[in-house]
């Protein structure tokens, strides 16, 4: 399988695909066609293990990756999930079931990936004969930093840098990512919000004065952000074995189709599900679930995608995102693979702020997909009145799924396909929040809400947040977001 750019620049393997991380055009990989899952392998996979059904799901793209290393690499990184069960689907109602991705060392969906990323990058730089050391820089608006400082701690010849926005995280994604461990790992606050935390780490993947200074240090770059196909390619397989659990325990059909709510801010984890039906998963609608930054909704709803508008600071952090990245995937695909079309509207959002799909094109996205956004206090009341009726915690992203379901299924009313809920979050990692959506309590201190939180719910509380109280304080630095190249080089200087 190659993977080609799309902006059209290069066609390369999967290895380089994932050591390299973005196209040297700028442009991000896919793959050069869509591997196809007949119906007798769906059935086949039915009886495996969820670490099983990754690496067959995986092989599909990454077939110069030895299948037996693989899929022993799967085995290694789903054993770090606490309840056995890496992706568990939990039936609330008739028709409505709740995949829980949170069940990892950091307690949210990026686990899923970045607990095998560490063996797909550097198994794909020494199949590309990549002896420099990796500097592995990420931008993150909460989840994905703590998620991949754990994959790749003190993991032989890599560094990692993240970068948060300052005021754009919740305390205890803060916390996990200041007492982070390994010799390996910084941590830098930024300035100013997530997408202008993600642009000026784009600035330095494209620099080539940035990448011919680093390599003459013996440093090549590259990303755990959802722009590298090896962190998108592994959320693929949560969307095969939540079916298949549906029908191993009878709840659907085979080739019965379902629905997929995804909440989304950089639209990996749904561009996942929509990479799943291509495949041959029999999905039907992808319920896309945005907070009151809801430049998705309005773009699914319109066919414009208009990032000139105010910036909000939500309780569901990880979705504060005006620039989606991953967006650029999915414009490849309904422009009919047309990388030209896909540099104009790429330059014009760099330009101007904003582009606008033709007619066809949106057609294909309202095809597929359904936008809806979720305000402040709905979250609350959609925490508050779940919880009321299935006993059933979610945290405040998940919410916004859940509140778009709601939505859907109310302007849908004959559409009776069953729904999966991405629950893409512990409800432990916003403690406040959730305690006060179910009981009203403005509880101040973090741990203080967690004791609540679980005397409240009974739910239990994961391990990592748990000890995180006693743990050392390591990262206090804040910076600029014009000054990132200058930390990455005092980075990189360290011994």
């Amino acid at each position: 399988m190659k993977f080609i750019s799309t902006r059209g620049g290069e066609c390369v393997t999967g290895a380089r695909a994932i050591a390299q991380g973005i196209a040297e055009d700028g442009g991000l990989f896919v793959p050069e066609s869509f591997p196809q899952v007949t119906a007798e392998e769906l059935q086949a996979m039915v009886p495996m293990s969820y670490a099983e059904r990754a690496a067959t799901v995986l092989h599909k793209f990454l077939d110069d990756y030895d299948f037996d290393e693989l899929k022993a690499a799967c085995e290694k990184a789903y054993a770090q999930f606490e309840e056995g069960d890496a992706a568990p689907l939990v039936r609330v109602d008739a028709g409505l079931y709740m995949l829980e991705l949170f069940h990892g060392p950091t307690c949210a969906f990026k686990d899923m990936a970045l607990t095998l990323l560490p063996y797909l990058l550097r198994k794909g730089c020494d199949l590309c004969g990549i002896r420099e050391e990796v500097l592995i820089l990420v931008a993150t608006s909460g989840d994905t930093g703590k998620a991949a400082l754990e994959g790749f701690k003190d993991a032989e010849g890599v560094k990692i840098m993240v970068f948060y926005p300052s005021d754009g995280v919740s305390k205890m994604q803060k916390l996990q990512m200041a007492t982070q461990e390994g010799k390996n790992v910084n941590v830098l606050a930024v300035r100013g919000n997530f997408d202008e935390c993600q642009s000026a780490v784009k600035r330095i993947f494209t620099s080539e004065q940035c990448k011919a200074e680093l390599l003459q240090k013996g440093v090549v770059l590259s990303s755990a952000n959802s722009i590298n196909f090896g962190r998108l390619a592994p959320q693929i397989a949560y969307y095969f074995s939540a079916y298949l659990d549906l029908l191993s325990s009878d709840q659907i059909e085979p080739g019965e189709k379902v629905n997929f709510a995804v909440p989304t801010g950089n639209f990996g984890n749904i561009l996942a599900a929509y990479y799943a039906m291509r495949m041959g998963l029999p999905v039907g609608k992808l319920i896309c679930a945005s907070n009151k930054n809801n430049v998705l909704t309005d773009f699914i709803r319109t066919g414009v995608y208009d990032k000139r508008r105010e910036f909000y600071k939500t309780m569901s952090p990880s979705m504060d995102i005006l620039i989606s990245s991953n967006l650029e995937r999915l414009l490849f695909e309904i422009s009919g693979r047309d990388a030209a079309r896909v540099r104009a509207l790429m330059d014009a959002l760099a330009k101007e702020g904003v582009y606008s799909l033709s007619d066809a094109e949106r057609a294909q996205v309202q095809a597929l997909f359904c936008g809806d956004f979720c305000g402040e206090d709905e979250t609350v009341e959609t925490i508050y009145e779940f919880f009321e009726e299935y006993q059933y915690p979610m945290d405040t992203h998940t919410a916004c799924a859940m509140y778009a379901v709601e939505n859907y299924r109310a302007r849908n009313e004959k559409d009776h396909t069953p729904v999966v809920v991405v629950c893409t979050a512990s409800p432990y990692k916003f403690p406040q929040d959730v305690m006060y959506a179910i009981t009203g309590n403005d509880i101040k201190d973090s741990f203080k809400a967690i004791k609540h939180l679980n005397i409240a719910t009974a739910m239990k509380v994961p391990k990592s947040l748990a000890k995180l109280r006693d743990k050392k304080v390591r990262f206090t630095a804040v910076a600029d977001k014009d000054k990132l190249y200058a930390e990455v080089l005092k980075f990189v200087d360290q011994k």
